[in-house]
């Protein structure tokens, strides 16, 4: 196993503190709270605007499901799903699948396929429908910023790397002309101090400068007690392309992202996931960049199309990527006065290796060609390695990978 060197350059170090200073974190919130206090006036118009959202976001369904772990599944024809009030889409219908990138891996055998909690009972939408996780106002009500629901919070004060309270442990490729990427991530289930702090594992596909022109696609997994009310770990998607000030969102909850699939659910709930010295599970994910019509496509698990973000979304990456991104995020809101001991990945750090460390493998980029290689130059970050890190590798069955993660608050991470 060779292990990457850390030559970090300044592009990458700016990125990960320009995300800390646009997801500010809220440590004087009281967490004992559920949401804020209003006077009557003003909680009156609170709820006015969360219902006149909650009719915009769910749409009317032809079929309701009912999941084990509480979500309502709606299925929606795919015509009436929140991308289609974008003004560029109103009257239309989704596109059709374009070729895929040549050059897939072949599928190991020693993995199993994850599926979503909603699905178990076999039950899925019908053709013709997307399924779409009901919103409902208890989810509103959990929010630190009602107005920003289902978006990333941005605070235009940046901050130090031992002040911004979010934490990285990354690897990263730039310098080239990126057409997507693609990787198999481990699926766990850490464990997340308090409601507005959360865990994630995702790619980031990314274009633009690091000012208010900033465009990223990015899709993974993630516990988030404030979105979701639960700690299940999600499959969910965001998108951004102006430094996440007022476009993107989270998964359906705005216009932009267009579901073609009937059998994924964006932000439902993973199954099965990972264990200590147990069963290894993981999620594949591709990104790509249709060549004809240049929209971005994602794909999850064995061929499964989930959708796309349409090209006009965009202004850098309506040409290509910059940069590609892959790895973990906490929050650390210090709420108790010292480090969060929030989980990153499995909650144990990189050196313990497989079955005990999360991972991600098969590292590969799409180039002008809709070809899908091997990464040339991964480098590896993490920004607090006593609390969170990250080991890199290569071999012949995963190709380029890295274990990274860790407990947060321990002995060296007060």
């Amino acid at each position: 196993m060779a292990a990457f060197c850390c030559n970090i350059s300044p592009i990458i170090v700016f990125f990960l503190f320009f995300i800390s200073s646009v997801f500010p974190v809220r440590s004087s919130v009281n967490f004992n709270d559920t949401h804020q206090k209003f006077r009557p006036v003003d909680e009156s118009k609170k709820l006015k605007f969360i219902k006149a959202h909650l009719t915009k976001i769910n749409k009317p369904p032809v079929k309701t499901i009912q999941s084990p772990d509480g979500d309502i599944i709606d299925c929606v024809l795919s015509h009436q799903q929140p991308a289609f009030d974008h003004p560029q889409l109103i009257g239309q219908k989704p596109l059709d699948p374009p070729d895929r990138p040549n050059g897939q891996l072949p599928r190991t055998r020693m993995f199993e396929e994850n599926s979503q909690i909603w699905s178990m009972s076999n039950e899925f939408c019908p053709q013709g429908t997307v399924p779409i996780r009901r919103t409902s106002e208890k989810d509103f009500l959990r929010a630190s910023n009602v107005k920003r629901f289902g978006k990333k919070l941005r605070n235009p004060i940046r901050r130090d790397s031992s002040t911004n309270g979010h934490e990285h442990a990354v690897g990263y490729v730039s310098g080239d002309e990126y057409y997507g990427a693609k990787a198999s991530i481990n699926v766990w289930a850490p464990r997340v101090s308090n409601q507005f702090e959360f865990s994630l594992s995702q790619m980031w596909v990314i274009a633009g400068s690091f000012g208010d022109d900033l465009n990223t696609i990015e899709a993974g997994w993630q516990v988030s007690p404030e979105l979701y009310g639960d700690n299940y770990p999600r499959f969910f998607t965001y998108w951004t392309s102006d430094a996440y000030q007022a476009t993107g969102c989270y998964n359906l909850l705005c216009s932009g992202f267009v579901q073609t699939n009937n059998r994924i659910a964006i932000g439902a709930a993973i199954s099965p996931t990972s264990s200590y010295n147990g069963g290894q599970f993981d999620i594949s994910l591709l990104i790509w960049k249709d060549p004809k019509h240049g929209n971005w496509w994602l794909e999850f698990g064995n061929g499964i199309l989930v959708g796309y973000w349409p090209s006009f979304l965009f202004t850098h990456l309506r040409d290509h990527a910059s940069m590609v991104q892959f790895g973990g995020e906490i929050v650390n809101s210090q709420s108790s006065g010292g480090h969060t001991q929030t989980q990153m990945g499995s909650g144990h750090f990189a050196g313990e290796g497989f079955g005990k460390a999360s991972y991600f493998r098969n590292l590969q980029v799409v180039d002008w060609d809709n070809s899908l290689v091997p990464l040339s130059n991964l480098r590896v970050l993490a920004d607090h390695p006593n609390c969170y890190d990250i080991q890199g590798g290569v071999n012949k069955v995963w190709g380029n990978y890295f274990y990274y993660g860790g407990p947060g608050k321990n002995s060296r991470c007060p």
